[in-house]
């Protein structure tokens, strides 16, 4: 009964990170989200010097572990403008994000039929507003099965701002496995929330993409 009622203590202490877990990888989603297709649209639809831009962002920012992000943003970035360490932990990740999320979505804009573009300004609309209203849409839709992959990593990749102190779920596992002396219980427990976080994540991502599935 001992056990049970220090297990449930360990899991209610846990939990309490979930909050920033969740927020920090909400930040960081969304983030990545919104720069990424912009990041996209540039490489696809921009011009020579926007597209260069965002290839040399794409290119480099995948080749730089998110842990030197991470240490960049904070110690460089954060110290000039005074960036709490949980925003900085969560705009390193989004930013990091971005520039995987950006090569999803080109694939989707690419794989939208080059005659909705043309349909489109036959019908008066400008080439921003054919982007907004014909092509985004439908590549959204297209790029639900890899981006959600990338939401899956944000989510696991979130317990890397316990180095910057934020006490989320591996930086409570951590606290917890100094005091008690039981690593593997401490830790297997954070395990255990990460993969339910995951997998309602993934299941949740699943009925989107089966929800808004474009039929051929």
């Amino acid at each position: 009964m001992e056990i049970l009622q220090d297990l449930a203590l360990l899991f209610r202490y846990l939990l309490a990170g979930t909050g920033v877990t969740l927020a920090v990888s909400a930040i960081a989603i969304s983030l990545g989200f919104a720069f990424g297709v912009t990041l996209a649209i540039m490489r696809v639809y921009g011009g020579c010097f926007l597209s260069r831009f965002a290839l040399i962002y794409s290119t480099a920012v995948r080749a730089i572990p998110v842990v030197v992000i991470i240490f960049l943003l904070y110690f460089v970035i954060a110290s000039a403008v005074d960036l709490s360490p949980f925003l900085s932990g969560a705009l390193a990740l989004g930013f990091s994000s971005a520039a995987y999320q950006s090569e999803v979505f080109r694939g989707a804009f690419q794989s939208v039929s080059g005659g909705q573009m043309l349909a489109a300004r036959a019908l008066g609309m400008g080439r921003m507003q054919a982007i907004r209203f014909v092509i985004l849409p439908q590549a959204i839709r297209l790029a639900i099965p890899p981006w959600s992959n990338e939401a899956a990593i944000v989510l696991k990749d979130s317990s890397l701002v316990y180095i910057l102190g934020v006490p989320e779920i591996l930086r409570r596992a951590e606290y917890v496995s100094a005091v008690t002396l039981q690593p593997f219980l401490a830790f297997g427990a954070a395990a255990i929330i990460y993969f339910i976080l995951t997998f309602l994540t993934n299941r949740g991502l699943d009925w989107l993409e089966r929800h808004y599935r474009i039929l051929t």
